[in-house]
């Protein structure tokens, strides 16, 4: 058991989505950097869809019940259990009645924290992921507060002990991020200068609606057709609404939306976008399907090996 003694500025329980559901409007949601999120539970001997603690911007403090092996993984930030300093991209035990305080991210913008077992709450659709806007899974629909209370699962897939994961384990943290992205639904739409524009132009993080979409300043762009009749919009589409400001759709997107579609933000750099803080630059490179997929089978890859390596004990 776990008590939240301060959560931080927004902690939500994650897994890796909520799918089969999209075409009656329900959002996969899930965790942003689903690389770290994977990575740890790895660390920690569960299952990659065990649910995870995903906190963004500052993690906060929490006091362990009893003992339990925890991992952190994605942004950079301080890390104590009882005042003593622990690694990120670790994995470490928490003796009972101990307080884990994971401070503001100093490098990056969520962490994930993995505890052997999974964070055991309700699976609401085939998923233990928090939906805000609907008040859905999760613990109550809602981020957490002082006070809360969560339960570990039992459900553990291997044995492991305390281990700092490989040096080229965790994905470069960048800013400016360069994004690669595929050809939107609606490329097509956009003039000659306006993709020109696009493609070598430097955004910025402006404003993030919490896991439903960022926007974007730069450029305005026009798209050649203004009206689109509402369609399925997919994880990290880059939209172009009516007034030229781009948007990027984040996990807790709505599934159909009626925006042209100027490109998709790949899966292997979906990372960077969950670990770009509010003001950071961006830049879009447009690469084909085949080399976007070969880059997630990399990652996918390095995930595997590190899950063999540690069943063999051989880390």
């Amino acid at each position: 058991m776990i008590t939240v003694i301060r959560p931080g500025t927004l902690t939500t329980v994650q897994d890796l989505g909520r799918f089969g559901y999209q075409a009656w409007g329900m959002p996969a949601s899930g965790a942003m950097d689903f690389y770290a999120a994977k990575a740890a539970n790895i660390l920690v001997g569960n299952s990659t869809k065990a649910a995870v603690l995903e906190m963004t911007e500052e993690g906060g403090s929490y006091r362990f019940e009893e003992e339990t092996l925890v991992a952190v993984t994605g942004a950079l930030a301080t890390i104590t259990v009882n005042g003593i300093s622990q690694a990120p991209w670790s994995s470490f035990l928490i003796p009972p009645g101990g307080m884990l305080h994971i401070g503001m991210a100093t490098k990056g913008y969520r962490m994930y924290l993995a505890l052997q077992g999974g964070v055991d709450v309700p699976v609401v659709m085939g998923s233990r992921s928090t939906y805000l806007t609907a008040r859905l899974g999760g613990l109550e629909g809602r981020s957490l507060q002082a006070g809360d209370i969560l339960l570990i699962g039992k459900n553990s897939k291997a044995r492991r002990h305390p281990i700092s994961a490989p040096a080229d384990l965790p994905l470069p943290l960048e800013n400016p991020w360069r994004l690669f992205v595929t050809a939107g639904s609606q490329e097509d739409w956009f003039s000659t200068k306006d993709k020109k524009a696009f493609y070598n132009s430097v955004y910025t993080l402006d404003h993030e609606l919490p896991r439903m979409s960022y926007r974007l300043r730069g450029p305005l762009l026009t798209s050649t057709q203004q009206e689109l009749i509402s369609e399925p919009t997919g994880l990290g589409a880059v939209e172009v609404p009516t007034s030229g400001k781009l948007f990027i759709v984040l996990p807790d997107h709505g599934t159909s939306r009626g925006f042209a579609k100027i490109a998709y933000i790949i899966h292997a750099h979906f990372y960077k976008l969950a670990q770009a803080v509010p003001g950071d630059k961006i830049t879009f490179k447009l690469i084909d399907v085949d080399t976007a997929a070969e880059l997630y089978r990399t990652q996918e890859a390095a995930l595997h090996r590190l899950k063999e390596d540690l069943d063999s004990n051989s880390l």
